[in-house]
C-alpha cells in the first residue's frame, strides 16, 4: 500500500481516561492502532499542542464554562477545559502508543488565537498545517484515519481530506467520540455525506 497513509489523530494523555478532556474508552484503541501501523507505507501522528491560555479554553473567557459555545472571528467554537498544553504530560502521546513507526508528527492548535481540529487546516478552514503537501510529495492518495475524538478532530480531518481529493476511510472501531449534544451521530452522517468511507 505505497499510496496509503495511516493518520493517527490525537492519541494523547489528556484525551484518555484520567486526562483533562477524557474521551470514554480513549485508551482502548491503542493496541489496535499499534497493530495496524506496519501495514502502511506512511504513518502520520497528529498532536494537539496548545500554548497555555489558548483562546479555545473556557478559562480564557471569564464567566464561561467548559463545553459552552462562543463566537470567534472564524465562527462558532466549543470552549474546552485546558488540555494538551505544550510540553505537559497531558499533551504527550499515550505511553503505549507506538511512535517509532511515525514518518511525521503534525502539531496543531499552537496558534493562541485559533483552534485547530483538523490535521489539514486550522478552524478558519483556510490556514494549512502543511500535511497535504507532505502527503502529495510522498505520492499518497489514500488515507485511513483512526484516533480521538471521532466527532471532532477525526471528523474535521476526514472531511477536509475528502474535500482535498484524498480517498478517506475512517475506522470507527479504532476511534472514540465525545458526543456533545448529538455530535457523534452528526459527524458520522457528515463524513458519509462528504464521501468518507466510515467503516
Amino acid at each position: 500500500m505505497t499510496d496509503t497513509a495511516l493518520i493517527v489523530i490525537d492519541v494523547q494523555n489528556d484525551f484518555c481516561p484520567g486526562g483533562a478532556l477524557a474521551v470514554t474508552g480513549g485508551d482502548e484503541i491503542v493496541p489496535g492502532i499499534n497493530a495496524l501501523m506496519d501495514e502502511f507505507a506512511a504513518v502520520v501522528l497528529t498532536q494537539d499542542w496548545h500554548p497555555a491560555g489558548h483562546s479555545s479554553f473556557a478559562s480564557s473567557h471569564p464567566g464561561k464554562a467548559p463545553m459552552e459555545m462562543t463566537d470567534m472571528p472564524y465562527g462558532p467554537q466549543v470552549l474546552w477545559p485546558d488540555h494538551c498544553i505544550q510540553g505537559s504530560n497531558g499533551a504527550a502521546f499515550h505511553a503505549d502508543l507506538r511512535t517509532d513507526p511515525a514518518d511525521l508528527i503534525i502539531r496543531k492548535g499552537y496558534n493562541p488565537e485559533i483552534d485547530s481540529y483538523s490535521a489539514f487546516f486550522e478552524n478558519d478552514h483556510e490556514t494549512p498545517t502543511g500535511l497535504e503537501g507532505y502527503l502529495r510529495t510522498r505520492g499518497i492518495s489514500k488515507l485511513v484515519m483512526v484516533g480521538l475524538a471521532t466527532d471532532f478532530c477525526v471528523n474535521f480531518s476526514a472531511v477536509d481530506a475528502a474535500k482535498l481529493g484524498f480517498s478517506v476511510e475512517v475506522r470507527t472501531d479504532l476511534c472514540r467520540g465525545i458526543d456533545l449534544d448529538g455530535s457523534l451521530a452528526a459527524s458520522l452522517n457528515g463524513m458519509a455525506a462528504a464521501g468518507v468511507s466510515v467503516a
